[in-house]
């Protein structure tokens, strides 16, 4: 599908069935939806090109799904408001449409899907399946003001002066993370601007800071170890990165999205290890020292670092089962205590958003604004690292895109 000409600034109004604002994952995809079923749409993208944090995502492959995505898998204000929107777009559905135009994928751990090729193609589908007669892009749109007339109807005006009018307006802009990407908080002033509650945002998906004493941990930046984190009652078991600045890696990533500040991350550093590991290897071998044990089991640097801030430098044999039972209660729960993220800069999402009680769980619109749609991140639902948030995407855009055919008959 060819991006849309800009047009000389005049005052020829351009009217469609349906302007959704946004070009990333959730406003093509309902975009493409909307226009198979019939409607005339049009698609404003601020930035210069659609789909630029799909490009990014995965290392550049895109993890595009996962094949356990369920409510579970999300935050949200209400747990229950996204269950009906991800039955009726299922993984399942999705692959189907990758396979359909031939893009190869693979699994890589915990059910994620990634492309073999590149993100490029992911992007490529979505323009394709955007119907040329029906779904009109236009993409380097800054708006100036969206206005709602006496008829119901939504002017958008951009800066430049243009105008789009239609029916029914999609909130697809996103949340403010990757601010270098073009994101922003517009999506929550424009709900704002029509009396929408929004739920306070916050970085997720974000790396954890490390001050005071704890900041000594920054010598192991680089170093990385499977671990189970915990921060409020989640839990992930993957790999944690220690970095220049504090705390990163998979699992970190995804207990920063439970973290508040003030409240500490626990670390289990070996979470396979019998209950009393450190007993039976003193009775096993009573002249080993625990640096030698951390070190056949986590990286040398992070096992030493372990083992100074323990104490115990003694040979096993010599020490109390007393001490080594507290060693294996610290190991298995190890307290940090961010004192920040690095914030919307790293942020691979945005936690909250535009409200859930303010939509409808199956068609995406405001209740008290008709004909006013949010999908996507801009909703307070956010979904674990792995896939899970293009998944929302996608099913929030069906859901939506289903709604809008329905109204227009």
């Amino acid at each position: 599908m060819a991006i849309a000409e800009r047009r000389p600034i005049g005052r020829f109004v351009e009217t469609s069935d349906v302007i959704i604002l946004g070009a990333g994952a959730a406003g093509l995809f309902c975009a493409g939806r909307a226009g198979q079923r019939g409607l005339k749409v049009v698609l404003l993208e601020k930035t210069d090109a659609p789909g630029k944090k799909i490009l990014i995502s995965g290392g550049g492959r895109c993890n595009f799904t996962n094949l356990g995505a369920g409510p579970g898998n999300y935050l949200s204000a209400n747990p229950h408001f996204a269950k009906s929107t991800l039955a009726r777009y299922t993984p399942a559905d999705f692959i189907a449409l990758v396979e359909k135009h031939r893009i190869v994928w693979h699994e890589k751990t915990l059910g994620q899907l990634f492309c073999d090729g590149s993100a490029k193609q992911i992007v490529a589908m979505l323009l394709a399946e955007c119907p040329s007669e029906q779904v009109a892009l236009t993409c380097g749109v800054e708006v100036a003001s969206v206005a709602r007339g006496e008829d119901g109807s939504f002017t958008v005006t951009a800066n430049d002066g243009r105008q789009w009018q239609a029916p029914a307006l999609v909130i697809a802009t996103g949340g403010p993370s990757i601010p270098k990407m073009g994101a922003s908080d517009f999506a929550y002033r424009l709900a704002r601007q029509f009396g929408l509650k929004v739920v306070e945002p916050r970085p997720a998906l974000v790396p954890l800071t490390l001050g005071g004493e704890e900041a000594l941990f920054r010598e192991l930046s680089g170093v990385a170890a499977p671990v189970l984190a915990r921060a409020g009652k989640a839990q992930f078991a993957e790999a944690a990165l220690f970095t220049h600045k504090g705390l990163s890696g998979p699992a970190i990533l995804q207990v920063s999205s439970y973290w508040r500040h003030g409240e500490a991350v626990g670390i289990t550093f070996l979470p396979d290890a019998a209950t009393d590991w450190l007993i039976d290897a003193k009775r096993d071998r009573p002249r080993a020292q625990l640096r030698t044990l951390l070190r056949e089991r986590l990286p040398d640097r992070l096992a030493d670092a372990l083992a100074e801030r323990l104490g115990l430098e003694r040979a096993l044999g010599n020490l109390a089962d007393k001490e080594l039972r507290e060693a294996q209660v610290r190991l298995a729960d190890w307290r940090f205590h961010p004192n920040g993220t690095e914030g919307y800069a790293k942020a691979e999402v945005t936690a909250g958003g535009i409200a859930t009680a303010e939509l409808s769980s199956r068609t995406m619109e405001a209740t008290k604004v008709p004909g006013l749609y949010a999908i996507g991140e801009a909703v307070d639902v956010t979904g674990w690292l792995g896939g899970y948030n293009f998944q929302w995407a996608w099913a929030s855009g069906h859901a939506c895109a289903e709604a809008l055919a329905e109204a227009s008959t």
